[in-house]
């Protein structure tokens, strides 16, 4: 017998001339397969042996692929499988997407998680910088911050402090739970003054290595 190995095209040919319309079906199937975009009958015929007739092969791959968990369509004039559409629930699922704050959002939110309740001109204070209302309306947006309580002050502006959302995401069980306070003091997002408002009483020997992968978003 001839090893097609060892054959040249013309032999190949005749090799194949007989070859059987359920072999032939086996290999559209493993082309499509294997294969992410679709393939019109011309690709598909040059990748299957000479003399084959790709659309007898397509129209028996339709016919045993009717009511199975993925079938055999057209798509323009190519073709491909794809999961039939009454099940097309079950590939959906719920993606995490993860982004990291930009620094503006992480000092913000790292002097109302320590200074809580805090004003707006007091962040300001602190940062040495203007806050923009889109940081505010992103950590919020997040569930990290809420409103608090107006302070009793001229203006009576409001205050900001975390939520149970920002404990939720970040493991802790409450504000006291936040690592000290050494390492932001010495990157400079809190100063050593008194902590507007209730200050929390921390461990400031505590460390907080890898709190800036700590600040990141997930929606």
């Amino acid at each position: 017998m001839t090893d097609p190995a060892e054959s040249g095209p013309a032999e190949l040919g005749a090799l194949f001339e007989d070859l059987p319309a359920a072999e032939q079906e086996r290999m559209v199937e493993a082309v499509l397969f294997a294969t992410a975009a679709p393939l019109s009958e011309r690709e598909l015929a040059e990748r299957l042996p000479e003399g084959s007739d790709v659309r007898a092969a397509l129209d028996a791959l339709g016919r045993r692929y009717q009511g199975r968990g993925v079938r055999l369509v057209r798509v323009g004039d190519a073709w491909a499988f794809r999961t039939a559409p009454d099940l097309g629930f079950l590939m959906q699922r719920e993606a995490v997407e993860t982004r990291r704050l930009s620094r503006a959002a992480i000092e913000t939110l790292a002097i109302i998680a320590y200074h809580q309740p805090v004003t707006r001109t007091e962040i300001e204070e602190i940062r040495g910088v203007s806050v923009s209302r889109g940081t505010l309306d992103l950590l919020m947006e997040l569930d990290w911050i809420r409103l608090g309580r107006r302070r009793m002050t001229p203006g009576r502006p409001v205050t900001f402090v975390t939520t149970t959302g920002f404990l939720d995401h970040f493991g802790l069980e409450s504000a006291r739970d936040l690592p000290g306070l050494r390492e932001l003091r010495e990157a400079g997002l809190l100063d050593n003054r008194p902590a507007p408002g209730a200050a929390l009483d921390l461990d400031e020997d505590e460390s907080i290595d890898g709190q800036g992968d700590m600040f990141e978003a997930g929606d």
